[in-house]
């Protein structure tokens, strides 16, 4: 017969709480490539036994966010150019298509924040800021995000794309955006939407907007090889 005994805070949301606030550390940057992630100092914190660390750090590695090191233990993945590069991939095709889906339900007023995120990027550029070059592009695509209609779509892109940026933050913080070139594509882009272009025009120039971004980034690998 089943235990009855009351369980205010179970195994799996201890599990649960450690694993949300490791992995956020991790896509936020706080925790960057090659972090040990100590259980013991984990369990102390959060107030747990090891186990629901150790849970928490499995789901992880399966993830690939955690891998393990002979003699180091838990560690926050390395930065892998190849990986980097992988996901870029992934991001231009997910972000196309959340594009072609929220172009319909863009509002004027939607297309005009879109403007001016791209006004203070081409500012940014003038003045040789890529910090805030890279958040008001991130301002640029949290508009089509907000009005993309399918969140599990919204939440993929988001956690590869935030994935990537605690890579950028790091080992590649050295490769700039793309500058002149990027705010010339996101022209476009509002271009096509406010036009009432087909879906697969949108999605097509969404996609390359972020697939010329990988193509730097191959450009840049050959050169610094």
């Amino acid at each position: 017969m089943p235990s009855t005994r009351a369980d205010p805070q179970g195994a799996s949301t201890k599990q649960q709480r450690v694993y949300d606030a490791i992995r956020e550390r991790i896509l936020s940057g706080a925790y960057s490539p090659g972090f040990r992630v100590v259980i013991d100092s984990l369990a102390a914190e959060f107030g747990v036994s090891a186990l629901p660390v150790r849970e928490a750090i499995r789901r992880l590695e399966a993830e690939g966010l955690v891998v393990y090191r002979p003699n180091s233990g838990a560690q926050v993945a390395p930065a892998d150019p190849d990986l980097f590069e992988e996901e870029l991939t992934v991001v231009a095709l997910l972000e196309g298509y959340a594009t072609a889906l929220a172009a319909a339900k863009l509002s004027g007023a939607d297309l005009d924040r879109m403007r001016n995120a791209t006004d203070r990027m081409a500012a940014a550029i003038d003045r040789m800021d890529p910090l805030a070059f890279g958040r008001h592009n991130h301002e640029f695509h949290a508009v089509i995000y907000e009005a993309c209609p399918n969140p599990a779509l919204v939440d993929l892109a988001r956690d590869v794309d935030r994935r990537l940026d605690a890579i950028r933050r790091t080992v590649f913080t050295h490769i700039p955006y793309r500058g002149a070139a990027s705010v010339a594509e996101h022209r476009r882009l509002i271009e096509l939407i406010a036009a009432g272009a087909a879906a697969d025009r949108v999605e097509r120039a969404a996609r390359d907007h972020k697939l010329a971004t990988v193509e730097s980034f191959r450009e840049w690998r050959r050169e610094h090889a």
